[in-house]
């Protein structure tokens, strides 16, 4: 009796110890449950962020032009300017072919080692004309003011600049004139990025009033006013 007994205990234990450690068939379906609602992210997952990109919308900036040197007409409607001829040559601002041409009554644009770029072309684009001789087609150039425009237009394409900035040019100055004619105006061994302007021309009444009388050899007096300009829009014509 006693050992019937004994066997009888130990077949309820194994009974216990089996029921304890197998799960229910509705256990392991509510496990798996919870897991597809908990996902676990791992690293091999990786967290991916939306990607950016610009609206449609946005407005491209003015393609500049290859710099060419290339006869052109310009207008400035502030100060009731239209279509003067700007003549290329090879040389530099106020040199003498530059000056006979600005003699023609027409607008001078050097180009070449010591000149400036073409219509439009990335960095500076020097146009120079007479202010108090000739056909005095820039007399009023000193008074137009920063925000007004200056349009550019060659024989396929058309170039619109906005002016910036004021400067003054001595001719007895080396450093000055290696500003004027720098492809950055103002900043000589600077890489230029963008196209830009320099409208300039004498600046005889302002030196004869305070008693500055020195020219050059062209009749150039000391200083000249410069108007600078960067180009805002572009377009075929």
């Amino acid at each position: 009796m006693a050992v019937l007994r004994l066997v009888s205990l130990l077949a309820v234990v194994l009974t216990a110890l089996v029921g304890c450690s197998a799960p229910s068939s509705q256990t392991v379906e509510r496990t798996a449950e919870l897991t597809e609602e908990r996902p676990t992210p791992t690293s091999a997952t990786p967290q991916v962020e939306p990607s950016a990109s610009p609206g449609p919308f946005e407005p491209a900036g003015p393609r500049a032009s290859d710099g060419r040197p290339r006869a052109a007409a310009l207008s400035v409607p502030a100060l009731d300017i239209t279509g003067l001829r700007v003549v290329p040559y090879r040389g530099f601002t106020d040199d003498a072919p530059g000056t006979e041409i600005q003699d023609g009554g027409v607008a001078a644009s050097p180009f070449g080692p010591r000149g400036g770029a073409g219509p439009g072309g990335i960095g500076n684009y020097q146009v120079t004309a007479h202010r108090t001789s000739s056909t005095r087609v820039f007399e009023f150039l000193p008074e137009l003011e920063v925000g007004e425009r200056v349009v550019v237009e060659t024989e396929r394409r058309r170039f619109v600049y906005e002016v910036r900035d004021t400067r003054r040019t001595s001719f007895r100055s080396t450093r000055s004139l290696a500003e004027q004619r720098a492809p950055v105006p103002g900043r000589p061994g600077v890489a230029p990025t963008r196209a830009m302007i320099t409208l300039s021309t004498c600046a005889t009444p302002e030196d004869h009033a305070v008693g500055n009388y020195w020219s050059d050899e062209f009749d150039n007096p000391e200083h000249r006013i410069d108007k600078i300009g960067v180009l805002v829009g572009s377009g075929r014509r």
